[in-house]
């Protein structure tokens, strides 16, 4: 199982909110470029990063800093925030970035999707967030009454290899990711899932492993890794042994 560590990009920063809200941030880095040159020393085979601003917005804010990274790193990057038109999907490839994750717009313009699985492939990945078992959308701000699990079929039926799902409620918390409904999503197509959300513990990654053969493949961790809940080093450990 690959275990992701993740920067969230707000005002050109590396933050966390709690549960998704902007008025609950806390500082950890002034400059994300420190941060993920060291995860990637300290062993990272992928990164995860988030344009809050961006997926507040609808469009990313953080471009300078996203290119900086980009340049530098020699591990693969996923990104999304804000990423809701052909162009944006583009000017990120260009810049670097490996895989370009569509959230929003999934739900707005599913052909987008489509359009984009199709010229890109495997490049293109989907974020699901969900709050009670249904998407949310704009940054997390906007609710909407359709199932993640439905959600999920339909973005299989246009080709999508790879999805992150996110438990709103669990994320930036430190209570554990909800693995529950990660499985239940894993188990029930056949898309290759990223666990996001409340990871707080290395038993979090223990259970989370359990779930590989299921589908569940990597599990992104942020909030723990920040507050010292455990090292990189200990996760990848975690995640190797069987």
């Amino acid at each position: 199982m690959e275990v992701i560590p993740a920067i969230d990009l707000r005002k050109g920063k590396c933050v966390r909110l709690f549960q998704g809200r902007a008025d609950r941030e806390t500082v950890y880095y002034e400059d994300p470029l420190e941060v993920a040159c060291m995860w990637e020393e300290k062993g990272a085979t992928r990164l995860h990063m988030v344009d809050l601003d961006g997926a507040f917005k609808g469009v990313p804010q953080n471009k300078a800093v996203i290119r900086k990274v980009a340049e530098r790193l020699k591990i693969p990057i996923q990104l999304g925030g804000g990423v809701r038109d052909e162009s944006t999907v583009e000017e990120l490839l260009k810049a670097g970035i490996s895989r370009v994750i569509i959230g929003t717009a999934a739900v707005r313009n599913p052909e987008l999707v489509k359009k984009m699985v199709e010229r890109y492939g495997e490049k293109i990945m989907v974020g699901i967030d969900a709050r009670e078992g249904r998407v949310a959308l704009q940054g997390w701000v906007e609710s909407s009454d359709i199932k993640a699990l439905d959600l999920v079929k339909d973005m299989e039926k246009m080709g999508v290899k790879e999805v992150v799902y996110t438990d709103i409620s669990r994320d930036g918390t430190l209570e554990g990711p909800n693995l529950e409904a990660t499985r239940e999503i894993a188990a029930k197509t056949s898309l290759d899932i990223i666990a996001s959300g409340g990871v707080s513990s290395l038993e979090d990654i223990r259970k989370a492993r359990e779930l590989e053969s299921w589908g569940v493949k990597g599990i992104i961790v942020g909030q723990a890794l920040y507050t010292g809940q455990f090292t990189l080093e200990e996760a990848l450990e975690t995640a190797r042994n069987r």
